[in-house]
C-alpha cells in the first residue's frame, strides 16, 4: 500500500488525520495547550460536557496499551461521545478469520466519527488513513515509529513545569532505536528554537542513521552518549524510557541491555537539580527504582499521566467537536 504524507494542521485541526507531528507547527500546539485548562476544569468537575454529544470514536488496539487507551476512551466520555472498545482484532474480530487490514478499516469508518489506532507495525497509521475516505484517523502509536499525542502530553507537561519550550536542555534515556514517543518528542522540540538533547542509550538502541541524519537537519542539537557520568547537571528534564521486550527478536539480547540505565536517588543527587522534571511515558518496568516516585521531581505518575486526559480531550475537540 502507499503510504500518504499527513495533510499539515496549518491552524485547522477540523476532521484531519493525526498521524505525525510533522504535521504540527508550533501555533497548532499552542492551539491545543490553551483549551488545557478548560479540559482539566471539565475532567475535574465529572460532568460530561457536549463537545463530542452524537459521536462515536472506535478504538482499535492491535497491540496492549492501558493509558492510551484508557485515557483516549476517558477523555470521549467526558466530552459526551461514546466509544466502539477492540482490543486484540486479530484475536477478537474478523480479523482472525482473515479478514485484510484495509476491510477493517472500511468497516469501522462506516459505524464511526473517527478511528483511534494502535498498532505494532510502523506506518500502519499512515495506511489506515490512506484507506478511510470519511473519517479521521488518530495514531496512538504505530510500532517504531511515532505517538504524537503522546509526544503533545510530554511538551504540554514540561511547558507547564518551565513556561517555555525553547532553550532548553534535556536527557533522553532507554531505547532510542525503538522508542516512538522519543522520536516524536525530538520532532516536536525540534519545531523550538534553541534545544539541546542529551540521548543515553546502550550502543545497540542508538537512533538509527537515518533518523539521526533526519533530526539533525532540524533545529535542535542531539549529543549521543553512552555513561551516565555524561549526564548535564543543568537540564530541566528527564526523560527516562523502557528497554522494548517486544521489539527484541532473541531474548538473550534483551536481557543485555534491559538494565543499562537506572535512575536511583543517588543518581537524582548527583546529576539533577532543584528545578529538574523526571518524566517517563510509561508502563516503567525496571528503569525508575519506586523510592524515586516520592522526590517532588519525579511526575510521571502524578502531573504527566493527568496531562495526558487534559491533552486528548483538547486534541479531540479540536479535531471531532463543536466549534
Amino acid at each position: 500500500m502507499l503510504r500518504q504524507s499527513p495533510q499539515k494542521i496549518n491552524g485547522n485541526f477540523k476532521g484531519k488525520d493525526i498521524i505525525s507531528f510533522d504535521q504540527f507547527s508550533t501555533r497548532d500546539i499552542k492551539n491545543i495547550f490553551s483549551l488545557v485548562p478548560k479540559m482539566r476544569k471539565i475532567a475535574l468537575l465529572a460532568k460530561p460536557s457536549k463537545i463530542l454529544a452524537g459521536k462515536i470514536i472506535v478504538l482499535l488496539f492491535y497491540e496492549p496499551s492501558s493509558r492510551t487507551f484508557g485515557s483516549f476512551s476517558t477523555a470521549i466520555k467526558q466530552l459526551g461521545g461514546q466509544t466502539v472498545e477492540i482490543h486484540n482484532p486479530q484475536e477478537f474480530s474478523s480479523v482472525a478469520k482473515g479478514e485484510t487490514f484495509e476491510d477493517t478499516i472500511r468497516v469501522f469508518e462506516a459505524y464511526s466519527d473517527a478511528i483511534v489506532i494502535r498498532h505494532p507495525q510502523k506506518g500502519t497509521a499512515s495506511n489506515a488513513a490512506a484507506v478511510a475516505k470519511f473519517v479521521p484517523i488518530i495514531n496512538a502509536g504505530d510500532g517504531t515509529g511515532e505517538h504524537p499525542t503522546q509526544a503533545l502530553l510530554d511538551l504540554y507537561t514540561i511547558y507547564e513545569k518551565h513556561e517555555k519550550l525553547d532553550n532548553l536542555v534535556g536527557v533522553l534515556a532507554g531505547d532510542m532505536l525503538n522508542g516512538r514517543t522519543v522520536h516524536s518528542l525530538i520532532r516536536g522540540l525540534s519545531l523550538f528554537k534553541k534545544n539541546t538533547l542529551y540521548l543515553l542509550s546502550p550502543k545497540q538502541l542508538k537512533l538509527s542513521k537515518s533518523d539521526f541524519e533526519d533530526f539533525t537537519k532540524r533545529a535542535i542539537k542531539l549529543v549521543e552518549i553512552e555513561k551516565e557520568t555524561d549526564i548535564p547537571k543543568n537540564a530541566h528534564f528527564w526523560y527516562w524510557t523502557r528497554v522494548q521486550k517486544e521489539r527484541f527478536k532473541k531474548l538473550k539480547e534483551y536481557e543485555k541491555v534491559k538494565n543499562s540505565f537506572i535512575v536511583t536517588q543517588k543518581l537524582l543527587k548527583k546529576y539533577g537539580n532543584p528545578n529538574l522534571i523526571l518524566m517517563h511515558p510509561l508502563p516503567r518496568i525496571y528503569e525508575i527504582e519506586k523510592e524515586v516516585d516520592s522526590d517532588p521531581r519525579a511526575i510521571y505518575l502524578k502531573t504527566e499521566i493527568r496531562n495526558g486526559l487534559y491533552v486528548r480531550m483538547a486534541l479531540l475537540k479540536l479535531t471531532l467537536g463543536i466549534i
